[in-house]
C-alpha cells in the first residue's frame, strides 16, 4: 500500500467543485464498480497515447478509477486530488495508486520531487470535467502549470463537457479553450468526440490531445 502524500495549497482560490455539492460522485462510481460496469474508457485512450511504462500524472484524479486503470496497464502513475473524501475513497478502493493531496495550481516539479514523485511526465491526464470545475478565471494558469510538468515529447489528454456540465461547471466553448491552451504554450494534436474515438451525436463533449509543440501532421482544431 502506498504511503499518503500531501502538498499544501495556501492562497489557492476555491474551485467550482468545492463551491457545489458533488457528494454523489464517489457513490456513483462505487456503484458502477460493484455492478461491473465499464469505467475504463479514459484509461484505455490514455494508455494508447503513452509509451510503455510511462510516467503519467492524473490531475484531478477523483476516486482514482483512471489512475488505477493506468497502473494496471504498467504505467508509473501519480494521482493528484484535493477533495479529502475522494482521496480517502481512492486510497481505500485502489491502494496501489499513489495520491498527492494538492490543488492543480499548487503543482510544481520541485514539489513533486519533494514527494518522491517524478518532476516531468510523458502524459498528463485531465479528464472527468476537471477543466470546467476549476476556480473561476484559473483555467489558463492551470494549463500553464500542467504544461510545465510535461516531458519534452509529452502529451496531455483533456476531456470535458463544454456546455451543460455537472453542477456549478462553467460553459467552456472550444474557441475559448484553444485560446487558453495556446497562451499556455500548448498545441492541439487531435480533437475527438469521445474516448472511444467514435463520432457521437453529443456535440457538447470534447476530448483533446495536446502537446507542448506543434508536431508534423497535427490536425487543426475544430472551432
Amino acid at each position: 500500500m502506498t504511503e499518503p502524500l500531501s502538498a499544501g495549497s495556501a492562497g489557492v482560490p476555491p474551485t467550482r467543485w468545492e463551491l457545489a455539492d458533488h457528494s454523489g460522485y464517489g457513490v456513483h462510481f462505487a456503484r458502477l464498480l460493484v455492478d461491473g460496469e465499464d469505467i475504463d474508457g479514459e484509461a484505455r485512450l490514455a494508455d494508447v497515447l503513452a509509451p510503455r511504462g510511462a510516467t503519467v500524472l492524473d490531475a484531478g484524479s477523483g476516486m482514482g478509477r483512471v489512475a488505477d486503470g493506468l497502473v494496471r496497464r504498467g504505467h508509473q502513475v501519480t494521482a493528484v486530488e484535493k477533495d479529502q473524501a475522494l482521496i480517502a475513497q481512492s486510497r481505500k478502493t485502489f491502494p496501489e495508486v499513489t495520491v498527492v493531496e494538492s490543488n492543480i495550481l499548487g503543482l510544481t516539479p520541485g514539489l513533486l520531487e519533494g514527494q518522491g514523485r517524478p518532476s516531468s511526465y510523458d502524459l498528463v491526464v485531465v479528464v472527468g470535467n476537471v477543466m470546467v470545475l476549476l476556480a473561476e478565471g484559473t483555467e489558463r494558469r492551470a494549463l500553464e502549470t500542467l504544461a510545465a510538468l510535461l516531458a519534452p515529447d509529452g502529451r496531455m489528454l483533456v476531456g470535458f463537457r463544454m456546455v451543460g456540465g455537472p453542477q456549478n461547471a462553467r460553459t467552456y466553448p472550444a474557441a475559448a479553450f484553444v485560446a487558453d491552451l495556446e497562451a499556455a504554450g500548448l498545441s492541439v494534436q487531435h480533437r475527438f468526440d469521445s474516448y472511444s474515438l467514435s463520432p457521437t451525436d453529443d456535440e457538447d463533449y470534447a476530448v483533446w490531445v495536446l502537446s507542448a509543440r506543434t508536431l508534423p501532421g497535427a490536425r487543426a482544431p475544430r472551432a
